[in-house]
């Protein structure tokens, strides 16, 4: 790999960081099992590594803005997490800070277009 595509993954690895809570976040409005969010951001073209995925939900959790509980009903166990009242204030809020910043982006893309 050159110089100039690793300081591109480098930019968009940045970028990417920025926009993961918002999507799982996002996928939460009914319950999910992490291998479920997984395929479901995947369909939606967002590839997220397991290894990523886990520690959020953990952090989301005890953060206070995702439930969790087990589905001991199958052979394999499964822990559902979904959007508490408090996470979906805050899904809410974030929702709107993102809309902001895309129009101010758009502001800046608009005026630098190459």
């Amino acid at each position: 790999m050159d110089n100039e595509e690793q300081i591109f993954e480098s930019l968009v690895l940045e970028l990417r960081r920025g926009t993961i809570v918002l999507s799982v976040l996002s996928q939460l409005d009914k319950p999910q099992y992490g291998y479920s969010l997984v395929m479901l951001l995947e369909e939606k073209g967002l590839k997220i590594d397991p290894g990523t995925l886990y520690p959020l939900l953990r952090r989301l959790e005890k953060q206070g803005i995702l439930l969790s509980s087990w589905d001991t009903d199958t052979n394999k166990p499964r822990k559902y997490y979904e959007l508490s009242e408090f996470g979906k204030k805050i899904y809410r809020r974030l929702c709107d800070y993102w809309l902001e910043i895309v129009k101010t982006m758009k502001n800046f893309i608009n005026e630098g277009e190459i």
